[in-house]
């Protein structure tokens, strides 16, 4: 069974919780997972931010981005701070497996300059082109070891979802989900523990509520970074309908989460 840890990367801006919710207001997370694997090394699902934002956050994630999102930029929070506290060396991290490359997804790559790092080719294609300025060019100037997929091509069944694909140089308890909408790759990362399966959702949901609720419901601040950053709003709430129905039907099996959501978070590291 692997042994998995839920790690925030990143504190960004606080923000209250929905009326009528029992939560209290708490600062949006960058949802990371660590994987103990026996036989390949430690896998980090997602990077959040890294110490380079941290050095220059201006040039790296972008000054106007930083006066909206309001990241911490506590280099503790960092993966590598963690993992080394935890007794590991960076270079134990042998794979990393994005749900997309936006700027608090990807900005830890170079904390890990080693590590294969898997990802959607659309997402890879768009991302080192530069074209859009939600990928930052900083983060992947060290030249990563990409490692792309095309998931809608010789794709297997996941619980109803097409078009999986196992990762090369990993064990088949690592799939990549597609779930697009929110950037041009947007994928989920499904982990099978020995004990069920989580289901990293990336950014394809911001609050709980969208998919866990009986009545969905959206933040009215979290829909204003989502509206802005979503490319294709049709197949993003088509993939909120299909997570909905996921967690009605498998919710026993299966432990749905998104990247940025803190009542989540608190309640996932709670029983690490």
């Amino acid at each position: 069974m692997m042994k998995v840890h839920h790690l925030n990367c990143g504190s960004l801006r606080g923000i209250d919780p929905l009326p009528g919710s029992a939560d209290v207001g708490a600062a949006v997370v960058c949802h990371c997972l660590l994987v103990e694997t026996d036989d390949h090394g430690l896998v980090l699902v997602e990077t959040g931010i890294g110490s380079g934002d941290i050095a220059d956050p201006d040039t790296v994630l972008g000054a106007e981005w930083s006066a909206f999102a309001q990241p911490a930029l506590r280099p503790e929070e960092t993966a590598r701070r963690q993992i080394t506290r935890m007794g590991f060396a960076p270079e134990d991290v042998r794979h990393i497996v994005l749900t997309h490359l936006d700027r608090d997804h990807a900005g830890g790559l170079s904390d890990f300059p080693d590590a294969t790092v898997h990802v959607h080719a659309a997402e890879h294609e768009h991302a080192v082109a530069g074209k859009l300025d939600r990928y930052r060019a900083p983060q992947f100037a060290h030249a990563p070891r990409w490692a792309t997929y095309t998931p809608d091509r010789g794709g297997e069944s996941w619980f109803g979802f097409d078009a999986v694909r196992e990762l090369r140089g990993l064990p088949a308890e690592f799939l990549l989900i597609p779930l697009a909408g929110h950037s041009p790759g947007h994928v989920g990362v499904a982990v099978d523990t020995g004990a069920g399966w989580l289901l990293h959702a990336g950014d394809s949901y911001f609050h709980h509520d969208e998919v866990h609720a009986p009545a969905p419901r959206s933040h009215p601040l979290m829909d204003v970074i989502q509206l802005g950053a979503e490319v294709d709003r049709d197949h993003r709430l088509g993939n909120q309908a299909r997570l909905r129905e996921l967690i009605r039907l498998h919710g026993d099996e299966i432990e749905v989460f998104s990247a940025h959501d803190p009542w989540e978070f608190q309640r996932l590291a709670a029983h690490d």
